[in-house]
């Protein structure tokens, strides 16, 4: 009657750019598998735009360069889902998600610290939006000229 179920430490975020939404879902590594960073369901080294590597990527190297955070880093597994928005901002929002997540994950001050002091967007979301088009117009603030001559 006195068994107790192990309970494994997950943590889950949520980052936003523009249209775009990413939920991170942050866990220890299983048995022999390398830490593996996953986005829909993709390994990152996959990814073929470079620029999108790399900006999802920047938290992750930013924590693994602070001592006292990279061994925590080493070990976890990140899966990353995100829908919505094109390329850019699905990678701004991903970035955003796995900060937060990993500050959530390791507790550390000083991690959340240094994240925002390189770049606040990574902890904090980017609340920017498109602005409407309107009518007679071609875009938001585009409108068709007069000609009077």
């Amino acid at each position: 009657m006195g068994t107790k179920a192990k309970v494994k430490k997950i943590v889950t975020q949520v980052g936003k750019r523009k249209t775009a939404v990413a939920r991170v879902t942050i866990k220890k590594k299983e048995g022999k598998s390398k830490g593996l960073v996953r986005v829909n369901k993709k390994p990152l080294e996959i990814i073929e735009q470079e620029v999108v590597r790399a900006k999802i990527s920047e938290p992750l190297f930013i924590a693994s360069q602070l001592p006292d955070v990279a061994a925590e880093v080493e070990d976890i597994e990140v899966d990353v889902n995100v829908r919505g928005g094109g390329f850019m901002g699905q990678a701004e929002a991903a970035r955003t998600a796995i900060a937060r997540g990993l500050v959530d994950w390791t507790g550390n001050e000083k991690l959340k610290e240094t994240y925002l002091g390189y770049d606040r967007t990574l902890l904090v979301s980017d609340t920017r939006q498109k602005e409407p088009k309107k009518f007679g117009a071609k875009g938001a603030r585009a409108k068709r000229q007069k000609s009077y001559r």
